[in-house]
């Protein structure tokens, strides 16, 4: 059965990092996302990847600082977050598109969803 399920979250001090992961079964042919939201805003896509891996675009707030890669033998996508931020505190959240290689982290795009896993990040 297709779920996403992250894991990965927690407390941590600006200048910290973090590493979630999503395991992501029956998603290998998908585009695959990770976005965030805030309480009193809106989910924001932050970064997204192709099937294959090879095409990762990041929104500017996190580009040189998060990395998403994938694990398709292992069915994991992840997140690597480096120089944590009071800002990236959220729950971030996993989830996957059919658009293929059409793969850009708008979240409209995006049919299946995680839970979600909360990030808190503090000075």
């Amino acid at each position: 059965a297709q779920q996403l399920v992250e894991s990965g979250g927690g407390s941590v001090q600006a200048g910290g990092s973090l590493r979630l992961s999503c395991a992501a079964s029956g998603f290998t042919y998908y585009c695959m996302g990770w976005f965030r939201q805030a309480p009193g805003k809106e989910r924001e896509g932050i970064a997204s990847i192709t099937p294959g891996g090879s095409i990762t675009k990041y929104v500017p707030s996190v580009k040189g600082r998060f990395t998403i890669s994938r694990d398709n033998a292992k069915n994991t996508l992840y997140l690597q977050m480096n120089s944590l931020e009071t800002d990236d505190t959220a729950m971030y959240y996993c989830a996957a598109s059919s658009r293929g290689n059409d793969c850009y982290p708008a979240p409209s795009d995006y049919t299946y969803w995680g839970q979600g896993t909360q990030v808190t990040v503090s000075s």
